[in-house]
């Protein structure tokens, strides 16, 4: 029998399991549908990012972080530990715990919100049809007044070197290692990257990344990406730009497994042997399996569905959200987008406000921003003034022997309107969000300067860096006007 609903969502990562959520809030039959399985065949919610993605890997950069902690920086509180060691399994048990209750969380949400889960993979073959393949082969056709397609990303693979989830691995085998490994390779010196080769660094592990491209974090602004590669390079991340990986062969060395990587850069042709590989150079849309042809939904060059503002397809009734789309492929990007699709489906006239979007690296110092970049101001010829105020000069990181970094802000010259703010230090994601905050109700640094901060607070940067920007701060700050 053909099962009817109000709306059908395939995917349940962030952003379609938001989306089911608040469509079954607003009153709409939902189902959601999840292709992902344990180990054990159950189905399990969250998409990539809970299981494979942010969860885990923030799990492991958090254990990693106090491991370091412990072994290098403790004894500056005069806390005396002795040997530190790390149990690398007890770590990857814990992450797995800690996926376990977010997924099952969603499940918990959907039961409490009357979202039908189904288990199996999605197609949209019609308008209003879906198809569900169950995992045991049978197929059933769904009817939806609406679909919503979030079914999300999977790892970019490159020719030079193949995945094996072996000794060549993508980001998800690069979070199941069973011991640290003595010289860890990373193909990909972006946001995966860096998070990932932060982790294994931390835990011993040699660690070369090999980026292609001549700059580190072109997407982040220069001062603060040139403060990355300076604190990247003493935590002992070994960075090497404009080098192309050209080939990889597999081989054994003292009877373990390892692999040669080729690759070129400025002084030629060049080899370095890894006993790991994690191939982190990014991911791509998840479309052709999603969509029958003969729909007739868009695509751009890159596989990506098309869609408008508000994330509806050249096809009435079907949305797409999430990293299947246009924008940054970031989960809180998604949420935003499933809640707004769901409300406009309701006839309210929600928006995402896609110049607001904050990113983050969660490496240790933090990296955070939002908004525009000294060089996207300088291209534009937009006049700019800019505070900044280094985290060495905070007395709360003074006291928490964590003064790596600075805020930089960014204000119109002329209206004195925040523009952007550029961040790294400790708690840079959570600093940023103040000024996330302050930019979606147009606020100006000098909002920012005359409101009261607590001291003594990290968030005091905020403070300091906004009077910086008009020549007030008080305890340090330089402002430079653009």
């Amino acid at each position: 029998m053909t099962k009817q609903y109000d709306v059908v969502v395939i995917g349940s990562g962030p952003a379609g399991y938001v989306a089911a959520i608040r469509c079954a809030q607003l009153g709409f039959k939902t189902a959601c549908i999840e292709k992902w399985l344990t180990s054990d065949n159950k189905t399990v919610y969250g998409g990539t990012c809970l299981n494979v993605g942010c969860i885990p890997s923030k799990a492991l950069l958090d254990s990693s972080h106090k491991y370091v902690e412990a072994q290098q920086h403790l004894a500056a509180h005069g806390i005396k530990t002795g040997d530190v060691s790390i149990d690398v399994t007890a770590m990857i048990d814990r992450k797995a715990r800690v996926v376990s209750q977010l997924t099952q969380g969603i499940k918990g949400l959907f039961a409490a919100n009357k979202v039908e889960g189904l288990a199996g993979t999605g197609k949209v073959t019609g308008n209003n049809t879906v198809s569900l393949t169950t995992h045991d082969g049978k197929q059933e056709e769904l009817l939806a007044n609406n679909i919503i397609i979030a079914a999300g990303s999977v790892p970019i693979e490159i020719p030079p070197t193949p995945i094996d989830q072996d000794v060549i691995v993508d980001s998800t085998g690069a979070l199941e290692f069973q011991e640290v490994p003595r010289r860890l390779g990373v193909i990909g010196a972006g946001v995966i990257g860096l998070e990932l080769g932060s982790v294994w660094a931390r835990l011993g592990s040699e660690v070369t990344i090999l980026e292609a491209l001549d700059d580190l974090l072109p997407m982040v602004d220069r001062q603060i990406a040139k403060d990355c590669g300076r604190i990247f390079d003493k935590q002992g991340l070994t960075i090497k730009l404009g080098a192309r990986v050209t080939g990889s062969k597999k081989a054994t060395l003292n009877k373990k497994p390892v692999v040669k990587v080729q690759y070129t850069d400025s002084e030629g042709e060049q080899e370095i042997v890894f006993d790991k590989l994690v191939v982190a150079v990014g991911r791509r849309p998840l479309s052709e399996t999603v969509i029958d042809n003969s729909v007739g939904i868009e695509l751009d060059e890159r596989g990506f569905i098309k869609v408008d503002d508000h994330c509806a397809t050249n096809v009435p009734g079907i949305y797409a959200v999430g990293d299947i789309v246009r924008g940054p492929m970031l989960a809180h990007k998604g949420m935003e987008e499933g809640v707004m699709v769901a409300e406009r489906l309701a006839d309210k006239k929600t928006q995402v406000n896609y110049d607001l979007v904050p990113s983050v690296i969660y490496t240790h110092p933090e990296v955070a921003w939002v908004g525009k970049n000294e060089e996207q101001l300088k291209s534009e010829g937009t006049e700019y003034n800019v505070g900044t105020f280094p985290f060495a000069a905070s007395g709360r990181a003074q006291a928490a022997n964590d003064t790596e970094g600075m805020v930089k802000l960014l204000a119109d010259a002329k209206t004195d309107r925040i523009l952007g703010c550029h961040i790294i230090g400790a708690s840079a994601a959570d600093l940023l969000q103040q000024i996330v905050i302050a930019m979606e109700f147009s606020a100006s640094a000098e909002d920012i300067g005359l409101t009261m901060f607590a001291h003594p607070a990290l968030s005091e940067a905020i403070h300091e860096a906004a009077l910086a920007a008009n020549g007030h701060a008080i305890h340090i700050g330089n402002r430079k006007r653009r």
